[in-house]
């Protein structure tokens, strides 16, 4: 069932939301070359924990840190390792949020160490940009497949895939609420949006084939065919005025 928030209710998300996207944003200065991926999750954990949070990644299914660090062909649910060193040109995927209040945010992008290979930069770039394209039909009267679609016709546009087998989702007292929000699909279709609704889009988008793989710890899934992926996302509300991002740091 699909939980509609009121104005008490969101304005508690953003502040969720607010804290999300400052511990994603800390994350993200934190690449560079040298650095572990357990370093980088410190670095949002101490965030979070800062702020009166708690980073709700941390045991939920039992995962075992507070950011999802993917590095290259890791397409997302990478886990944090101090075995894991960032190298120059790398592309480091960080998926993160907060539980504030009983409210939770949750958002992810994709950051350079270093200086990365124009292919890398253009993948992140489009994957970026892929989100916006699916904010631009998120307002009231559409439907999720219209979100859906303008993603995946956009990716697939540049000559990039998207992946099928995870998909965003609405979010508030629960991290991971209904509606499912696919990036891909038909336009017309699926919950139609209305106010009050809160998603959070997350476009994840390989560089080569569709196709990936689950490695044995459960919860690593990378590109089958070794290419790169590339992760973004934020958290909206729909409102009778257009959609408004939640997970803004500022």
């Amino acid at each position: 069932m699909i939980s509609l928030k009121n104005s008490k209710e969101i304005a508690l998300m953003r502040q969720a939301g607010r804290i999300s996207a400052r511990a994603l944003q800390l994350g993200g200065e934190a690449v560079r070359p040298g650095v572990t991926t357990a370093h980088i999750n410190k670095v949002i954990h101490d965030y979070i924990i800062s702020q009166g949070a708690q980073p709700n990644f941390l045991g939920l299914y039992g995962f075992p840190a507070s950011a999802c660090i993917s590095v290259n062909d890791t397409v997302i649910h990478g886990i944090p390792s101090t075995a894991e060193v960032v190298h120059e040109g790398d592309i480091v995927s960080i998926d993160t949020g907060a539980l504030y209040k009983g409210w939770h945010g949750d958002n992810a992008g994709t950051f350079v160490a270093g200086t990365a290979s124009p292919e890398a930069l253009r993948l992140i770039e489009v994957t970026r940009q892929s989100f916006y394209e699916g904010l631009k039909v998120a307002v009231v009267g559409n439907r999720i497949g219209d979100i859906s679609h303008a993603i995946q016709q956009y990716v697939e546009a540049n000559g990039f895939s998207v992946v099928r087998e995870y998909v965003g989702h609405g979010l508030g007292r629960e991290l991971h609420e209904d509606p499912e929000v696919p990036n891909y699909g038909h336009p017309g279709r699926g919950a139609r949006l209305v106010p009050g609704m809160t998603l959070a889009i997350e476009p994840m988008v390989n560089a080569g084939g569709v196709a990936i793989r689950q490695l044995p710890d459960g919860w690593t899934v990378k590109t089958k065919d070794g290419s790169l992926s590339a992760h973004y996302e934020k958290s909206i509300v729909i409102t009778a005025n257009g959609p408004v991002i939640l997970t803004d740091p500022e």
